[in-house]
């Protein structure tokens, strides 16, 4: 028996490390062992969505050698004090595929709480814009007294985590967790401490950090054949659509978005001014991703459900259901979904047009139905217009 379970192990820690060397050739471990600070890389792909790596910095913040994280989800960092609203914020992230960061108190391994700015990012591949893997970055927020003494003196905290962690624990490798990512929360740890906020400064420690990560994997990646990058753009297949559908499409004044459905996740290859002003993203946060990223604990299963049935069938529907905005507020949606086709009567796009129902709006005596249909007729006149002349995506370079 403890032979079995000894060569299950092994079997676990070899697929673990499979994870990176795969991917980015057996190398790349040395060169992140190298980066200063205390972060790690997740694999949504393998059950649990287990750490993969962790950085030579995370025991000196975290207390836990390196090896005992490893196979574990991450969410053990969390205790019975770390706000929900913090970890359903990462939760959305992680579904959405898209960079996050977030103040959160996070717990040692001796049970102590202390406060972190987390920044989560997705690791994309290049060709298809699949997620490889969720790079997070911890950055400690120390307390206004201590900012005020010591501000911003970053590179001497990362020196400090790299030397204390060489003469870390070594212990066997954790069995593997179900459950998503930054999701569940323990009941372990004692009293929380005041929040505390991150400054500027932290906020920029995280985003370098980040970026010579991205930096080493993009690199590496390379050797195995395959690139590697920090978010979806053209290329990794989004198209961009021609400066004259744009200037059509930026006429429309409602908030809307367009959808590819013949692309890996149906992705948004266009938002209006008005859905940005709605969501409170940026065009740059969405482009590329799928719409789910509106939704959160509260929206309807049944009516995303229904959505995907009329997508699959290529028919129109309007439905009603709880969304999110950027900053966690919630808004009654009213959305209507509908296939945009080509001159050709093949399906180009999916223009989903949304309306906060909370909103007083006035639609010049319409029903708000109707007026969303207007909306739908425009991109509808605009893209059959100019997929006629063959200009409905920008010429490639």
């Amino acid at each position: 028996m403890e032979s079995s379970g000894a060569t299950a192990a092994a079997e676990e820690e070899r697929g673990l490390a499979a994870s990176l060397t795969a991917r980015y050739s057996a190398w790349v471990a040395e060169e992140l062992d190298e980066l200063g600070g205390s972060f790690l890389l997740t694999d949504p792909a393998m059950p649990g969505h287990p750490i993969v790596y962790a950085s030579r910095g995370l025991p000196a913040l975290t207390g836990y050698p390196r090896r005992a994280v490893l196979g574990r989800n991450a969410r053990l960092f969390q205790g019975a004090a770390t706000d929900r609203a913090a970890v359903a914020g990462l939760r959305e992230a992680v579904r959405a595929q898209r960079a996050h960061q977030v103040a959160i108190l996070n717990y040692r391994r001796d049970g102590s709480p202390h406060w972190v700015l987390l920044h989560v990012a997705p690791v994309f591949h290049a060709a298809d814009g699949r997620v490889l893997h969720f790079l997070a970055v911890q950055v400690p927020i120390v307390s206004a007294a201590t900012a005020r003494r010591d501000a911003c003196r970053g590179p001497a905290v990362f020196a400090a985590c790299r030397e204390e962690a060489r003469v870390e624990e070594e212990l066997p490798c954790a069995a593997t967790h179900a459950g998503e990512v930054f999701v569940d929360i323990d009941k372990r740890g004692l009293e929380a401490e005041e929040p505390r906020v991150a400054s500027g400064c932290d906020k920029e420690k995280a985003l370098s950090t980040a970026s010579s990560i991205f930096s080493a994997l993009n690199r590496y990646s390379k050797l195995t054949g395959l690139v590697v990058c920090g978010k979806r753009c053209d290329s990794v297949g989004i198209p961009a659509l021609s400066s004259s559908l744009n200037l059509s499409l930026g006429r429309i004044k409602q908030s809307f978005v367009l959808t590819d459905r013949h692309l890996p996740d149906m992705p948004i290859v266009y938002a209006s001014d008005a859905f940005l002003s709605l969501t409170g993203y940026s065009r740059e946060e969405i482009l590329g991703c799928n719409c789910r990223f509106l939704t959160g604990p509260d929206t309807s299963v049944e009516v995303l459900e229904e959505i995907n049935r009329h997508i699959c069938s290529e028919q129109a529907c309007t439905v009603r259901l709880l969304n999110y905005r950027k900053d966690g507020s919630t808004f009654r949606d009213l959305l209507q979904v509908s296939p945009i086709r080509n001159a050709s009567g093949k399906v180009a796009f999916h223009v989903w047009v949304h309306l906060d129902e909370s909103a007083r709006c006035d639609f010049n005596g319409l029903a708000p139905e109707i007026w969303q249909l207007g909306a739908v007729g425009a991109v509808r006149v605009a893209v059959r217009s100019l997929s006629a002349s063959g200009s409905l995506l920008r010429p490639a370079q």
